[in-house]
């Protein structure tokens, strides 16, 4: 049987990360191992003082490793991570990702065929999401599974290579053969690992069956500066993104959303939403420009500041 460790890079983590763990624990594949990348030491500190609890306490399994905001890397504390780990396959995950039910590590890894890099779970909306975050997740997880390769570019464009580090679980033998993450990367590393994957002959599965609850309500403001970073990371890498176009995806889910919203009788929602939509929009087209702007307007317009350091 193939030996599975769970990878999860954590930053201010509050007690919601001790009840992710325990998920994680009681699935019907318990993993080998539940890595912990955290991000400043104090605040794991802080946790524990705060909580009273300790999950290594609790749990054999638990594997923490300390990292500095500086040394924090999207692409390269994951590399870090899977270093501390011997699995068959890894199974990437946020802090801020819950499985849905106690299938989600035993879907996945029934996924792992031996030509598959990677495979990502369907992402649900959390209660409290609000209605343009929830369409999306519908357009971005369709109920459909799919084995994704690069003959499908033409056909699926952009969406070839998605692929989500906020459930995606890895085979590592192909992992080490395509030489793990970017070891640089601004954003969007599960996407570039993705792509280079594909171009390698290697397929990508997305498993509905596979459920996590996970979405946010980012505000006008935040969805700019994470879409400036989505610019950054596509013109940092025109090897995977410089034939390929996502902004055609991107007009498509606009449109559909706008219907969603006049079929559901909440026409007031549109202008918001394009608001919205507009924000993403002029963040994205100034990250793709980013090196024909001056330093201080990026580090104004990034969500990752250090990543300039």
């Amino acid at each position: 049987m193939n030996t599975i460790d769970v990878i999860i890079p954590t930053y201010k983590p509050d007690h919601s990360l001790f009840t992710l763990i325990d998920d994680l624990e009681k699935q019907s594949v318990r993993p080998d191992h539940i890595i912990i990348m955290n991000t400043e030491k104090k605040y794991w500190d802080q946790l524990l003082e705060k909580t009273k609890e300790n999950p290594q306490d609790k749990y054999d399994n638990i594997i923490l490793e300390h990292v500095t905001k500086k040394q924090f890397d999207h692409g390269n504390t994951r590399n870090e991570g899977v270093a501390l780990s011997k699995a068959d396959y890894f199974l990437m995950m946020t802090q801020d990702a819950f499985p849905r039910d106690k299938m989600l590590i035993a879907s996945l890894s029934k996924a792992m065929d031996s030509d598959v890099a990677a495979a990502y779970a369907r992402q649900y909306p959390k209660t409290d999401c609000n209605l343009a975050e929830r369409y999306s997740r519908k357009f971005n997880y369709p109920n459909e599974p799919m084995k994704k390769t690069q003959k499908d570019v033409e056909r699926l464009g952009i969406k070839t290579y998605f692929c989500s580090n906020v459930c995606a679980m890895y085979r590592r033998d192909i992992y080490e053969k395509l030489g793990g993450f970017t070891k640089k990367t601004i954003f969007n590393e599960d996407m570039v690992y993705a792509g280079t994957a594909c171009q390698n002959g290697y397929a990508i599965c997305y498993v509905p069956e596979a459920g996590v609850i996970h979405s946010h309500n980012y505000s006008c403001k935040q969805q700019f500066h994470r879409n400036f970073d989505l610019g950054v990371s596509q013109t940092d890498h025109p090897e995977i993104f410089g034939g390929i176009s996502s902004e055609a995806e991107g007009k498509k889910m606009v449109r559909q959303t706008i219907d969603h919203f006049r079929h559901i009788g909440k026409s007031y929602l549109i202008p918001h939403y394009i608001i919205m939509c507009g924000s993403r929009w002029l963040g994205y087209k100034l990250g793709r420009n980013y090196k024909k702007l001056p330093r201080s307007f990026i580090l104004a317009c990034t969500m990752n500041k250090d990543y300039w350091v």
